[in-house]
């Protein structure tokens, strides 16, 4: 039996720029429990949305409705080849990007790309386009293969590229718009090692080195850098394969060092200081970059694409043409400091291929991504929009599960296949039960 909570409950996504208090709760143990929970929420005309870990930034799991944790389904199936000689697995859409890594790394395998965060549930993480970066590879929602979806009927379609394909481009990132994903199938490779090399480098080096067959983007298989604003360092990551070595992880002690109590500890209590007093950032800030040190290590690749995120934030991020970055980050920088403008967090920038998933932020286009955060406790409205305002002059797309202003009307412009995702939501979900807030903004509202 799905165990439910009839009277109202509150919820607070990660970031604490959302809550809400559904209805209903309801934890559905299986696939049977999950079309009953459907089902039901159709019988008493209640919308229904669905909540991973609560790390999208938006509204995308807000409801007055039945809110559904998938928490339950997170089951993970054997290994298959596919006809391409593909190597996969599917998993129960509630499961936690950390466990599968460990799931995975037990049984020899991996994924090809993740982002900095493991928190998160693979339905979330599908459905609002998490990525992580490389010039070859796509993001998650680009790894997957197939998907198991209850409809709003509560009738359980199978979709892939060969069947039923429109459901399968409007289901793999479409924040759950076209029905609830119970299971997905992840395109999955060898268990692999990276060498990591993360090095402070000046924002100017990096401009200059970034792009061409030997640059920073090409020449690595993961690279990303960090910029400090109101200085001009950086701290550069380049992450690559290798298959022969043997891992040479950091030590516990220098792990512990970095990763707690700089990136964590300390970093939470520079926030305080400059919150409490903004002038100082810049100073802090410059200290900061100064006091990076690099360091080179050998380990599995989840160990190093994941990082703790302890210190909350709000963020906010677009992807660019690539072209497009170097002009992007100058009048960032350029607004910062006429503005006025304190701003304690790095600039975090990473790279992605062009995919064809249809509401994918890299969509036909080489992709950079230009995140802009703040301390929870700081005002962004002013800096994001003004990083909002600069994104727009090149095409920028918003990450669907990070703040941002836009609505269906904007984003129609951006996204060729637009119209065809409207399509199918319109057809899979005509009453709009899987509707709410947030999506009526970025894809227009369904009448009920």
């Amino acid at each position: 039996m799905t165990p439910r909570r009839d009277t109202p409950l509150r919820w607070e996504n990660w970031a604490r720029t959302e809550r809400c208090q559904p209805e209903q709760e309801a934890v559905p143990a299986d696939l049977e429990d999950l079309v009953a929970a459907v089902r039901a929420a159709g019988a008493a005309g209640r919308r229904l949305r669905v909540v991973g870990a609560g790390h999208s930034f938006t509204g995308a799991a807000v409801t007055d409705g039945v809110m559904v944790r998938l928490d339950r389904l997170a089951g993970v199936g054997p290994v298959a080849t596919a006809a391409d000689g593909t190597t996969t697995v599917t998993v129960g859409a509630g499961i936690r990007l950390g466990a599968l890594n460990r799931t995975l790394a037990a049984r020899g395998l991996a994924l090809p790309n993740l982002g900095d965060i493991d928190r998160q549930s693979v339905a979330g993480a599908i459905c609002t386009g998490t990525h992580g970066t490389g010039v070859r590879l796509p993001g998650i929602s680009g790894q997957v293969t197939a998907v198991r979806v209850v409809s709003a009927a509560g009738e359980v379609h199978e979709a892939s590229p060969d069947a039923r394909p429109e459901l399968f481009e409007a289901a793999r990132l479409g924040l759950g718009s076209v029905g609830v994903l119970a299971a997905v199938t992840l395109a999955v490779v060898p268990a692999f090692l990276l060498a990591a090399r993360e090095e402070p480098w000046p924002l100017d080096r990096v401009l200059e080195e970034l792009s061409g067959p030997d640059g920073l983007v090409e020449a690595n298989d993961h690279f990303e850098f960090y910029w400090f604003p109101h200085t001009r360092r950086t701290l550069t990551k380049r992450n690559n394969r290798c298959p022969a070595a043997t891992p040479e992880p950091l030590g516990r002690v220098r792990r512990w060092v970095d990763d707690e109590l700089l990136s964590n500890a300390t970093f939470e209590v520079t926030n305080r200081l400059t919150d409490a007093a903004p002038r100082l950032t810049a100073r802090v800030n410059s200290f900061a970059a100064r006091a990076l040190t690099a360091r080179h290590y050998r380990a599995p690749s989840a160990d190093v694409f994941v990082s703790p995120r302890r210190v909350r934030f709000r963020e906010m991020e677009y992807a660019i043409p690539r072209a497009a970055l170097p002009q992007v980050l100058a009048e960032l920088d350029a607004w910062i400091e006429s503005s006025g403008e304190q701003v304690s967090f790095p600039v975090e920038v990473r790279f992605a291929a062009a995919d064809d998933v249809w509401l994918s932020t890299a969509h036909q286009r080489e992709t950079a991504y230009v995140a802009v955060h703040a301390y929870l406790r700081r005002p962004h409205v002013r800096y994001f929009a003004a990083a909002e305002r600069i994104v727009a002059a090149v095409g920028g797309r918003p990450h669907w599960g990070k703040l941002h202003g836009l609505a269906a009307t904007d984003l129609r412009a951006l996204y060729p296949r637009f119209e065809d995702f409207l399509a199918v939501r319109r057809a899979e979900d005509p009453g709009g039960m899987f509707a709410n807030p947030y999506t009526d903004r970025v894809f227009g509202p369904i009448a009920r």
